[in-house]
């Protein structure tokens, strides 16, 4: 990765005790992003660290050292994080278990976010051709997939949606930028060809019900709070 780590603003006031040594720092970076179970930014790290210490040139080192092994120092959003190399990632596919599918509506919901943000709910169903329930935008979320975004000077100032660091980090991608074009998602079969007007088959349910995961009707109770199906 030929990304450099920006280095946060110069302290305001010289430090009365001389800074760790580099290789030092170099151990303090190494464990911080060790220990913890987010990414950590430069700004965090440099709480954390002696006063005087340049997290930025120590992060620059570990990442040097970690090049070609199988975990890498990986740039997330503004923040860092061990990851294991990508082309290492089909060994821990076996220790993945799918329990749950997002509805398409969830898909497509959170599809239009991260390709349009920052997007309201009124642009999501322009694009869609459908209202969007407000359980789909509650539940993405509750999963930290998105969040709100700054209000649009408009009229009513809607609020806008963009998609969150956890979801950057889940599907792999340093910035929304990253996400895969058109043709890469049907190369992948993740894209079906079929006319706009088929893709939202007749759906017996209430839109209202805020269903974003596809349930079992003949399991679901009354109250409609099955939102998850267990994979057969």
């Amino acid at each position: 990765m030929t990304d450099s780590p920006d280095r946060p603003e110069p302290q305001a006031e010289e430090s009365l005790f001389r800074a760790p040594p580099l290789a030092e720092q170099e151990r303090m970076v190494e464990a911080l992003l060790f220990a913890s179970a987010e990414p950590v930014s430069l700004s965090e790290m440099a709480a954390r660290m002696p006063h005087g210490a340049d997290p930025a040139e120590a992060l620059h080192l570990l990442r040097r050292r970690y090049e070609g092994r199988g975990v890498q120092v990986t740039k997330i959003g503004d923040a860092w994080a061990f990851r294991t190399a990508a082309d290492l990632g089909f060994l821990m596919a076996r220790e993945q278990v799918e329990q749950r599918k997002l509805s398409r509506a969830g898909i497509e919901t959170l599809a239009i976010i991260a390709y349009h943000q920052p997007v309201t709910r009124a642009e999501i169903e322009e694009i869609r051709g459908v209202s969007v329930s407000r359980g789909t935008v509650d539940l993405l979320i509750e999963l930290d997939w998105i969040k709100f975004g700054r209000r649009r000077m408009t009229p009513g100032r809607p609020v806008t949606y963009v998609v969150t660091q956890v979801f950057l980090d889940h599907f792999g991608l340093e910035s929304a930028r990253d996400l895969p074009g058109l043709k890469e998602l049907r190369d992948a079969g993740l894209l079906e060809s079929r006319p706009p007007e088929a893709e939202e088959p007749a759906d017996t349910r209430d839109e209202n019900t805020g269903d974003m995961f596809d349930d079992d009707a003949e399991a679901a109770p009354d109250d409609g709070a099955v939102i998850f199906e267990d994979d057969a």
